[in-house]
């Protein structure tokens, strides 16, 4: 057993409970949905039944535009929750992502808390590796680990705000875009890069649009903070940094907003962080976003009603999802991309901004 076993697999641990149960979101700053207004129709002339949620996403048809978003892997209690949301996707037609792949390359024995194809036959999976990880590791060692799950994209994740707090974490973070360049070249897979809560701002998205990569998870903050995470976790010193940076990021109403206006286009844009409901959902897809992740209202739903409990939450969400599509007249995710709708607040500069940079870029 490799003796970075023990720490990975407790850090695992601690961050499923502290998601579940702790006070680990932003304590000021929001996702900037509350800045966004759906334009009622009146008339929408449709038919609630004929309002169509699938969409195909890294060429896989969902059923709607949700993924059960990347939350966990490396212990037996992970295993017991990817399995259940595993089955929740393929029943109800989501995608589904899996945590961090990391503990697989420390310890072999982990990998079978990230195995969900048994439960999960057709459901769009992603994989998940951090950049840091990915930067050390030939093509090749990633390609095995992203079959060895039966992925069908693989997530690149970039933490540095995260890893800065958390014991022991990563401060290195040279050579991340010539990685991924790399890897958009070499993996036979989708590359989606992806924030952890703090979200893609506008430099970041055009040097990820530039080096090649076509499919962006925004992770933006308001929801989850993985810098409170870690700093619940931390000694004293890395503490007092995590609280200064605990309401780090860039909102992932205005993460989704920038990506849209990104060029080259990318050609898929996923919004997590903090997307609680279906009224969410359906503001995101109206910014720009192809669909839409939950995680952490997942796993909490799971904790508190185990499946059964999660399946509701989610039908609630897909429920709430169709609602908004039938009130703004949007027959399919296509028409509610480009449904009309009010920016207003903070979310009105950030639009500004994007705007702004997209023209300067003609």
């Amino acid at each position: 057993m490799s003796n970075d076993s023990l720490p990975i697999a407790q850090r695992k641990a601690d961050h499923i409970e502290l998601c579940a149960t702790g006070d680990v979101g932003f304590r000021d700053k929001t996702t900037l949905f509350e800045d966004v207004e759906l334009m009622h129709d009146a008339l929408p002339e449709l038919s609630l039944d004929a309002v169509d949620t699938s969409v195909v996403l890294l060429d896989k048809r969902l059923r709607a535009p949700i993924l059960i978003a990347a939350m966990t892997g490396g212990t037996e209690r992970a295993r017991e929750i990817n399995l259940a949301l595993a089955e929740i996707a393929e029943e109800r037609g989501y995608g589904f992502g899996l945590g961090s792949q990391r503990a697989m390359l420390l310890v072999e024995e982990k990998s079978p808390t990230y195995s969900v194809r048994d439960v999960a036959p057709s459901t769009l999976v992603l994989g998940n590796i951090g950049a840091v990880q990915a930067r050390s590791l030939p093509t090749e060692a990633l390609a095995e680990l992203s079959a060895r799950v039966g992925a069908d994209a693989m997530c690149v994740h970039l933490n540095p705000a995260m890893e800065i707090i958390q014991p022991g974490g990563d401060r290195d973070f040279e050579g991340i875009l010539t990685t991924l360049e790399r890897l958009v070249r070499e993996l036979p897979w989708p590359i989606v890069v992806k924030e952890t809560g703090c979200g893609i701002g506008p430099s970041t998205a055009a040097r990820l649009a530039k080096s090649g990569i076509r499919h962006v998870d925004v992770s933006g903050a308001g929801g989850t903070s993985w810098v409170a995470v870690e700093t619940a976790r931390a000694e004293a010193d890395a503490r007092t940094l995590g609280e200064a940076f605990r309401d780090w990021g860039v909102p992932t109403a205005a993460s989704v907003a920038i990506a849209r206006r990104t060029k080259p286009r990318f050609k898929t844009i996923i919004a997590t962080g903090g997307v609680s409901s279906g009224l969410d959902v359906a503001k995101a897809l109206a910014l720009g976003a192809h669909a839409a992740g939950l995680a952490r209202p997942v796993l909490k739903a799971y904790m508190a009603g185990g499946k059964a409990g999660a399946t509701r939450f989610l039908q609630e969400v897909e429920s709430e999802l169709r609602a908004a599509m039938l009130l703004v007249g949007a027959r399919n995710v296509a028409a509610m991309r480009k449904a009309p709708h009010l920016v207003t607040g903070r979310l009105r500069r950030y639009v500004k901004l994007a705007r702004k940079l997209e023209s300067d870029e003609r």
